[in-house]
């Protein structure tokens, strides 16, 4: 845990949840996986994105938040991602009340990550999915998939 992040400034708080909004992505995947016990894994993501050229300044933003994991793309993108749930409840808590353009996607994944603590039976992962499939009316994606439980 990064008690980094909760001990920013709201200035630098606002700053990350504005960079989130401009160049970021908050997303879960429902991955088909037959060795987990209702055959998906459940992917949650905050990804934030910056060129190569710009490392520098990108490395600064990103030891500000404390935790996750940089990576460099082959299309010369860099990717800050966050996909521990503990990581990003703490991010969500952290960027919510300055996030603007994103805000339904905080909202949503929030829920998400609520209702993944909660899963208990069929039902509970059932009503998760449809959580999940809320997001492509929320973000673009080239290759949208609904996911449905089969009985």
């Amino acid at each position: 845990k990064s008690p980094m992040l909760k001990t920013l400034s709201i200035v630098k708080k606002a700053y990350i949840a504005g960079f989130l909004d401009g160049d970021g992505s908050i997303y879960v995947r429902a991955k088909p996986n037959p060795s987990y016990r209702f055959g998906f894994q459940i992917a949650p993501y905050v990804v934030l994105f910056q060129s190569t050229k710009d490392r520098e300044n990108f490395e600064k933003l990103c030891a500000l938040i404390g935790y996750g994991k940089i990576r460099e793309r082959s299309d010369g993108i860099l990717e800050y991602v966050i996909n521990r749930i503990d990581d990003l409840e703490e991010f969500l808590s952290c960027v919510r009340p300055y996030v603007i353009l994103k805000r339904r996607q905080v909202e949503l994944m929030t829920k998400v990550l609520e209702a993944k603590e909660r899963v208990e039976k069929r039902e509970d992962f059932a009503a998760l999915l449809d959580l999940i499939d809320r997001y492509r009316s929320l973000n673009y994606s080239k290759k949208r998939l609904q996911r449905r439980l089969t009985p």
